[in-house]
């Protein structure tokens, strides 16, 4: 009777080490899943477009018929493997209106690509490495006179930076480089010899060295119920040369807030402001409504907000 107690009290304690041991093994399998997760690419975006129409007949009041349509593309690619992070994001964007009998006029045209690598120094700190590319791609005319202000690669900006990278969790990054270089470049003739974006008359690549900040917030899983349908992002770009007037940084900021109608549809609120110390901007000094050639010349805070219902797909 003992030899057979003995042998199912063995044959027990067997069974549980075993069923805990397999427990074991599978919670670390489990865990090793959940974290391979978080490696590798994870990438995705956003498209849409906004169409706005107004269409007039014998209309007492007045106005004019309008069409407008605006498209944006949001597009990133992010890769997480041990230490080591690369993200990637392009950001494009156009825009078109038309009112009355006068041709189609551009409201909006960027292309804004960034590529940021890094690797980790400590916790929450990576040695980081970005390089971000901007400009647009048709040319852009001061109306009614419709001379040309901007063109494809006049401006565009490339920026190369060396710092360090603050990302406490996935949705926020503070990036500050004490060691960056900024180009300036205005390829078209006519622009380049008045000397616009702040190239000297002329000359086509204007080179710039100083130090750049960046920070973002993204962020589209809110907790509270009635911001379910809410993505927000926000970013700042902040620059700083070291030779020329240092205390006059320049400022990019944009912020986009998207509210989900349904699966196809959203309202969007975009806005821009921007300053830049060498861009001198013509301006209509004695209000006629017609900017003369040198009537007014400075540097002006830019803005611009863009506010739009239509059909949206994230991918």
């Amino acid at each position: 009777m003992k030899t057979k107690l003995f042998t199912i009290i063995i044959l027990a304690l067997f069974v549980t080490s075993f069923v805990s041991a397999q427990v074991t093994e599978a919670e670390k399998t489990l865990r090793t899943v959940k974290a391979d997760t978080t490696q590798g690419w994870k990438n995705g975006g956003v498209f849409a477009i906004t169409l706005a129409q107004t269409s007039l007949s014998n209309w007492a009041s007045g106005g004019q018929n309008s069409v407008a349509v605006n498209g944006v593309f949001s597009g990133f690619a992010n890769y997480k493997r041990g230490k080591s992070v690369w993200d990637n994001s392009l950001d494009l964007g156009y825009g078109l209106l038309r009112q009355g009998d006068e041709d189609f006029r551009k409201t909006d045209d960027k292309i804004d690509f960034l590529s940021k690598y890094g690797q980790e120094a400590f916790k929450n700190f990576y040695y980081a490495g970005l390089l971000n590319f901007k400009t647009q791609m048709t040319p852009g005319y001061n109306y009614p006179k419709r001379e040309i202000i901007s063109d494809l690669f006049a401006p565009a900006y490339l920026l190369v930076a060396l710092g360090m990278d603050y990302k406490p969790n996935a949705y926020f990054s503070a990036f500050i480089a004490p060691m960056t270089a900024k180009f300036t470049f205005v390829t078209n003739d006519s622009l380049s010899n008045k000397g616009a974006f702040g190239v000297t008359p002329g000359e086509k690549v204007k080179s710039e060295a100083g130090g750049y900040v960046r920070v973002i917030f993204s962020k589209n899983d809110f907790k509270a119920e009635y911001l379910k349908n809410v993505s927000f992002t926000t970013k700042i770009d902040l620059f700083s040369n070291y030779a020329h007037n240092p205390q006059n940084i320049d400022v990019s900021w944009e912020s986009l807030i998207a509210m989900k109608v349904n699966k196809y549809i959203s309202v969007n609120f975009n806005t821009h402001l921007i300053y830049d110390d060498d861009i001198k901007i013509q301006f209509d000094k004695n209000g006629s409504g017609i900017i003369e050639d040198g009537e007014g010349v400075s540097s002006k805070v830019q803005f611009k907000e863009i506010f739009g219902v239509g059909f949206s797909y994230n991918f």
